[in-house]
């Protein structure tokens, strides 16, 4: 396996390597009884290295990471600053009485902050918000952070926990000891680079950094890059990783290997290999051997640590691919295990579309639209969506939900918080979609496992969607406390052992046989619970969603044209190509102009529209940008919007001339179209 690691960083073969090799095979750790036998005549010797390392005390428990203390003045304290701002928060949330249901909820997690001493991390988070909001960039925080009332009175998250009556123990408890989770969502691109460049200049080169993500080898991988090692035919290479990339193998294959699996002893015959040839079987060999190493260290998408003096004396820092970017060298789990605090910072290209289309509303149509003041529950957006008339709408946009939006009917809010949420793994796997379905149409009746956990599943109709209420029907079924519920949650997912899940299985059963569930309904609850508590949506990262949903679809549907610009910008993203967005967009009214050198600017934009409408202020025109010319150099398009400023083009003579495109980029400009303006250049818009 060396050997092959080996020729893969020096991009060699086996057979040529030479003395690129190791010069013996001794480059690895010997066992115990291999030590003993080498060194029998001196065990003096072995001695030595145990009382060497019984001295070395060191272990990376004694790391000594501190997270950032929030900067107060001298007479302030973490806590109470932070109690402070939440006050601020709530009553511009919630007026200037805030309900006592409110104040309770607020209380209630405050305490819970302060004696986890937690205050500082929150007043960071809401540092980065605020700068956010400072300078106009659009953000929201989501997942288990819209459960807490103090996230959302302090702007970080949208959604109202109180109001939708979420599971604050979903985000933050006692007993779960381990720090809580945020994760903001930023426009792609430039936007969200802001952000991250303002907390490195504010935590310093040597305080902060993104997360690494280790990319390990996967079968596909090991099956090419061990394949080139040994010299195999490219095509055979080929046709054997696309062959394997349709099964499913765990990392570590168990069973002797994988020339004891039947299944991809098929698929080397398929690829015409013989699995008894010697070749064949030392690929395979390798292949085994190389499944779940780490192959290289890649940047997570939007994880960033930070530390209270230098991050680089815990953890190496090293610089990133991109520029102005450096990420330490381990992964978000390898953090999380060593109580190192990560904060997510990710980019929504959703975000994008909408930051770019609300400035081309106020100016074209002079209309302000305020995200926060939607009218709520449009009935003209939700006919649009019961009508499954969402390309381009965030999340609800896959075939999948365009199939069942015209099933659940959504007519208000929560409704849609439910459609995002149902058409998931979880349940989908748990079986609860058609019976949700059929009991909104009336088709079947609505039932309970028991009586008591009506009041959790009547939103629902009896079935279970979300991940909070998997957590409120293990507290209310079982007793189980906040804290025990989502360390119920954790042993039912990934990466938890048999032996944890059975035990906490056992606790959940017998605590409902004392409360009198009969056996049925605890096969029901337990099913429920294992099927998609891996799986499952929770309802604050719905509702979260389900907020830039409305937003998406009532721009949709109130001001197609600039919502379609804001999408054409916004790419890549979505599920569909801009040929697909442009056409939607058309058969709903919109004029679309054509990419030309004479109008187009470098992104889409919009135009006054065409004086022959029929109303009397016409909509705008999308007139294509520059930017959808493939092969079109950037510097090209600049040139082109230069020299256009500077006077007209007369002809295409004097636009060749003067901008200089190459042969290539003449070629596609004219193959869209974008020179036929030239032919009579100067000519009115149109």
């Amino acid at each position: 396996l060396l050997d092959a690691l080996v020729c893969l960083r020096e991009r060699v073969t086996l057979e040529s390597a030479g003395r690129l090799l190791p010069a013996n095979g001794e480059g690895h750790l010997h066992d115990r009884a291999e030590i003993v036998r080498r060194f029998a005549d001196h065990p003096d010797w072995i001695l030595a290295t145990r009382r060497i390392a019984e001295r070395c005390e060191f272990t990376l428990e004694n790391l000594d990471y501190q997270f950032p203390r929030y900067p107060l003045r001298p007479d302030e304290t973490q806590i109470g600053h932070l109690r402070e701002l939440v006050r601020i928060g709530a009553r511009r949330r919630h007026g200037e009485r805030p309900e006592p249901r409110v104040l309770r909820q607020l209380e209630r997690e405050l305490a819970v902050i302060e004696k986890l001493d937690l205050a500082g991390y929150f007043l960071i988070v809401e540092d980065i918000t605020s700068f956010a909001t400072r300078n106009k960039i659009l953000c929201q925080g989501r997942g288990s952070a819209a459960n807490s009332a103090v996230c959302h009175a302090l702007g970080i998250t949208a959604v109202d926990p109180v109001r939708m009556d979420l599971l604050f123990e979903r985000f933050l408890s006692e007993e779960r000891g381990e720090w809580p989770d945020i994760d903001i969502d930023f426009p792609s691109g430039d936007q969200r680079e802001k952000v991250i460049q303002y907390v490195f200049s504010k935590y310093g080169t040597s305080g902060s950094a993104m997360t690494a993500n280790v990319i390990t080898y996967q079968i596909k991988l090991a099956v090419r890059e061990m394949g080139k090692v040994l010299g195999h035919a490219p095509e055979a290479i080929e046709r054997l990783s696309k062959l394997v990339g349709r099964l499913d193998f765990p990392t570590h294959h168990s069973g002797g290997g994988r020339s004891g699996d039947p299944e991809f002893t098929a698929r080397l015959r398929e690829a015409k290999l013989d699995p008894k040839a010697p070749e064949v079987r030392h690929w395979i060999d390798l292949i085994d051997a190389v499944q779940g190493l780490p192959r290289h260290l890649g940047q997570h998408s939007g994880g960033i640590v930070i530390a209270a003096g230098r991050l680089d004396e815990v953890v190496p820092i090293e610089p990133a691919t991109m520029a102005g970017r450096r990420i330490v060298q381990w992964d978000k789990e390898d953090c999380a295990d060593l109580g190192i605090i990560k904060i997510d910072l990710l980019g929504l290209g959703m975000l994008a579309a909408l930051e770019e289309t609300l400035p081309l509303i106020a100016r074209h149509e002079g209309v302000s639209v305020d995200l926060a003041a939607l009218p709520p529950d449009d009935p003209e957006t939700y006919a649009m969506m019961r009508r499954a008339d969402t390309i381009g709408v965030f999340q609800i946009e896959s075939r999948a939900q365009m199939a069942t939006l015209p099933r659940l009917k959504p007519k208000n809010f929560y409704d849609l918080v439910v459609e995002i949420a149902i058409i998931r793994p979880g349940p989908i796997v748990g079986q609860m979609v058609h019976p949700y379905l059929n009991r909104r149409a009336g088709r079947e009746p609505v039932e309970y496992p028991h009586e008591s956990l009506r009041p959790i599943l009547e939103r629902t109709l009896g079935v279970p969607i979300f991940q909070e209420q998997l957590l409120r029907i293990a507290m209310t079924a079982a007793g189980f406390s906040g804290g025990e519920a989502e360390e119920l949650r954790r042993a039912m997912g990934f990466k938890r052992s048999v032996e944890r899940m059975d035990k906490i299985e056992a606790r959940l059963r017998s605590g409902m046989r004392t409360r009198g569930f009969t056996r049925e309904a605890e096969d029901q609850i337990v099913l429920h619970i294992s099927s998609f508590a891996l799986y499952g949506f929770p309802e604050s990262h719905s509702a979260s969603f389900a907020l830039i949903a409305y937003a998406s679809a009532y721009l949709k549907r109130h001001h197609p044209a600039a919502f379609l610009v804001g999408l054409l910008r916004a790419q890549p993203m979505g599920f569909y190509n801009p040929a697909t967005l442009i056409k939607d967009a058309q058969r709903h009214g919109v004029e679309v102009r054509p990419v030309d050198v004479l109008f187009s600017n470098a992104q889409s934009d919009l135009e006054p529209g065409s004086a022959a409408s029929e109303r009397p202020s016409p909509p705008p025109a999308v007139r294509i940008g520059l930017g959808a010319v493939g092969g079109l150099n950037r510097k090209t398009a600049e040139r082109i919007l230069a020299e256009r400023a500077t006077r007209a083009f007369e002809d295409l003579g004097d636009f060749v001339r003067r901008v200089g495109p190459d042969r290539d980029e003449l070629e596609a400009l004219a193959e869209l179209g974008a020179l036929a303006g030239l032919h009579g250049a100067p000519r009115e818009r149109r």
